[in-house]
């Protein structure tokens, strides 16, 4: 057997071990080489991470000391730009207003804690701090800063806002400090020259609120420290004229430095591992990204779309619209946008259970896709709002088209399943010119639009014009006085007498309320009342009205009272409640209150309304049907309902005058009311003749201007004084 010369064979070990120790060689270089680079870049992000994190520092405390003098600038325009402010402080008596409205809200504040009122002459009005008078003039306890800030605010030009604050130098350390003329809410005529007061905060940067500031915003170790201090980290704190009043400094957590030593030994470790594996982890990796990469563009794909419907949501028409507007700035097209509000929608929601909400959603949304032009984008804005935008050289006209083509849609009910839910809808229209007008406040006039279509009938489509804008101011004032005129108790209530047909003598009262708005008059209650509706007082009016009407109509036990209450009101679950509560506070008979409710409600919630008339007529209250015959009630709601008393609609008393068909209306609907045994007033009476063909039809009590116009309850008192002097006299004792 022959074999290989020794020699031969440990060359060719001694090959295969130089190339393997050239192999284990070259790999340790390689992983000394991977390791030190791997370590060095783990320290270089750990000095960026202390890097950024100290920049986060410092612009977080730097926005902390922004938000804090803000704070007391935004408050400063609270007290400052308010009417009440501008009455009292500029009074002769109006000292203990300012000293309570001012003075007193500097004990334990956290928007300030010293109020000073000072006029043009430098003269203090009020000083207060920390809720105690302050016998030291100004200049002692703010030797510096002040008198520039009340020189900058006299030198701000008329028209423009009458405010400054800065940090200034106090006697108890660094203290943000503004200074505003008092003055109207929504107006500059206030007092010229030597008149003028101003209003002076002060809030002192003083170690609680360091510590606050510190918890707050994640700032460890944050102090307050002087000018000359020195501070690796720190912020500058600066008077109004650029002059360092201190400084606050904070301890670095040094995330970076920590992190490095928790995971350098990971990292070694990590570092061989990797090696062995890098080609595996490469090829497998580039599968993981390119995956990735799809899910994240389907994921950002998803974020534009609403779950429910299928459609773009809010963020996705944004998107599309802000994409549309550009487009149409670099070219000659218009972009249009429709804003879609479903009528009826929460009434099918609450009948039938959000499930059946879902289906009529998705149904929505199926039908819009076969309404809206293809290039167009459809979205569903949340809940039951949707809005289309459309833009190109016939834009336009496919909006109008749309708009006609979804108000025929929505004409149709809807099938759900086994249900049907009749729906409508109000559509907003708006355009952007040529792309003058961005997206957000396309979506903003559109939406006002709708608005208006809603507030006008629903049912229909309204396209944007700037009057609505005014309109809108105007409606927000009136709810503001309105709110206002609430809080202050300022409405009243007047009584109309209604009288019985027969004797002619006053059988009841009904309680209208009324307002007359400061600095403006009388306001008309089918101009506030619908407002209170939409802007959610009208609870807490009703309630007003209703207990004002009980408490004073406890002077005449003899006749009932009757209360109109609006479909708002009826729906909250807790009304028959608040009414109980009234009646037990006012001490009011149940029997001889009368609720007033017009039919709508009753044919919209048939079950709903039942429910609510059983727990009133529990506690002995009338319910009266009012303005019959101006609506679409049934003889099968009449009988389901079981009303005390119907009121027929002043619209049937007028027609008289016409003689035909409109004594036949009425003799029919009153003869419909008697059949069911209701008894029936008319109200809007203002003749004899009407008076007299009323009681002939068989109406048994009649209200209008014939007998009285709505009087103030001295008034009321003084006719049921006048008609029992003339009743015999066993009437009288019976009378009361």
């Amino acid at each position: 057997m022959r074999t290989k010369p020794r020699n031969v064979v440990n060359t060719s070990q001694r090959e295969w071990r130089r190339i393997v120790t050239a192999l284990l060689a070259a790999l340790a270089v390689i992983v000394t080489v991977v390791t030190m680079l791997v370590l060095s870049a783990l320290n270089d992000v750990a000095q960026n991470t202390n890097k950024l994190d100290e920049e986060r520092s410092r612009e977080t405390i730097t926005g902390a000391l922004e938000t804090f003098q803000a704070q007391l600038g935004a408050t400063l325009n609270d007290y400052a730009a308010w009417d009440d402010a501008a009455q009292f402080v500029y009074a002769a008596n109006g000292h203990d207003w300012v000293v309570s409205n001012y003075g007193d809200m500097t004990v334990n504040s956290e928007l300030f804690d010293t109020a000073l009122v000072i006029d043009e002459n430098n003269r203090v009005q009020m000083f207060y701090q920390f809720g105690q008078p302050v016998l030291r003039s100004p200049q002692e306890l703010f030797p510096t800063g002040l008198t520039e800030l009340l020189k900058t605010v006299r030198q701000i030009p008329f028209g423009q806002n009458p405010e400054t604050t800065g940090f200034v130098q106090s006697d108890r350390g660094i203290t943000v400090v503004g200074a505003a003329l008092i003055r109207p809410k929504m107006a500059l005529d206030v007092p010229a020259g030597e008149t003028r007061r101003y209003l002076v905060f002060a809030r002192h940067l003083d170690t609680a609120k360091i510590k606050r500031l510190s918890k707050t915003y994640v700032v460890d170790g944050l102090q307050l420290r002087k000018a000359n201090f020195d501070a690796r980290y720190f912020v500058n704190i600066f008077s109004p004229q650029g002059e360092v009043l201190g400084k606050l400094t904070w301890r670095s957590r040094a995330p970076g430095d920590v992190s490095f030593r928790e995971v350098r030994p990971t990292v070694l470790l990590a570092v061989v591992i990797a090696g062995l594996f890098f080609l595996t982890l490469f090829f497998v990796g580039s599968k993981i990204i390119g995956r990735i990469k799809t899910d994240e563009a389907h994921a950002k794909e998803e974020a534009l779309r609403d779950r429910l419907s299928g459609l773009y949501n809010r963020a996705g028409l944004f998107q599309r619209l802000e994409q549309m507007v550009a487009k149409a700035r670099l070219g000659s097209d218009d972009v249009n946008l429709l804003y879609l509000d479903l009528d009826g929608f929460k009434e099918v929601n609450d009948s039938y259970g959000h499930g059946t909400g879902d289906r009529l959603i998705k149904g929505v949304a199926a039908g819009l896709k076969m309404l809206v032009p293809q290039d167009a984008v459809l979205a569903r804005l949340g809940g039951d709002e949707f809005a289309v935008a459309i833009n190109g050289p016939y834009s336009k006209q496919q909006c109008l088209d749309l708009c006609e083509a979804c108000l025929l849609l929505f004409s149709e009910p809807f099938v759900i399943g086994e249900r049907v839910a009749t729906i409508g809808c109000s559509i907003g229209v708006a355009t952007s010119e040529r792309g003058e007008v961005d997206g957000e406040e396309l979506l903003r006039r559109a939406d006002m639009a709708m608005y208006e279509a809603k507030e006008n009938g629903r049912g229909r489509w309204v396209s944007y014009h700037e009057q609505l804008d005014t309109e809108r101011e105007d409606r927000n004032m009136l709810e503001a006085d309105l709110r206002r005129a609430i809080e202050k108790d300022e409405l009243t209530v007047v009584f109309q007498p209604v009288v019985s047909a027969k004797s002619r003598r006053i059988t009841g009262v009904e309680a209208l309320v009324r307002w007359n708005r400061d600095g403006h008059g009388p306001v008309s209650p089918e101009v506030f009342i619908p407002v209170a509706e939409t802007s959610g007082l009208i609870d807490q009016l009703g309630l007003i009205v209703l207990r004002k009407a009980c408490m004073t109509a406890r002077r005449w036990p003899e006749i009932k009272l009757s209360v109109n209450i609006s479909p708002v009101q009826f729906r909250n679950p807790s009304f028959s409640t608040s009414v109980h509560d009234v009646l037990r506070q006012t001490q009011m008979e149940p029997e001889r209150l009368r609720l007033e409710m017009t039919e709508g409600y009753f044919i919209q919630h048939p079950e709903r309304a039942s429910f609510v008339i059983e727990k009133l007529k529990a506690l002995g209250v009338q319910i009266a049907l009012d303005d019959f015959g101006a609506g679409f009630a049934s003889v099968g709601y009449l009988r389901r309902f079981g009303f005390n008393r119907m009121k027929i609609d002043r619209s049937l008393v007028a027609a008289l005058e016409n003689g035909g068909r409109s004594l036949d209306m009425l003799e029919a609907t009153v003869a419909l009311a008697r059949s069911l045994e209701i008894p029936v007033t008319a109200e809007g009476v203002e003749s004899v003749e009407q008076a007299s063909i009323l009681q002939l039809c068989g109406c048994d009590e009649l209200q209008g201007y014939l007998f009285s116009k709505p009087v103030s309850p001295e008034e009321v008192t003084l006719l049921l004084e006048r008609q029992k002097a003339t009743l015999p006299r066993d009437e009288q004792r019976a009378f009361g």
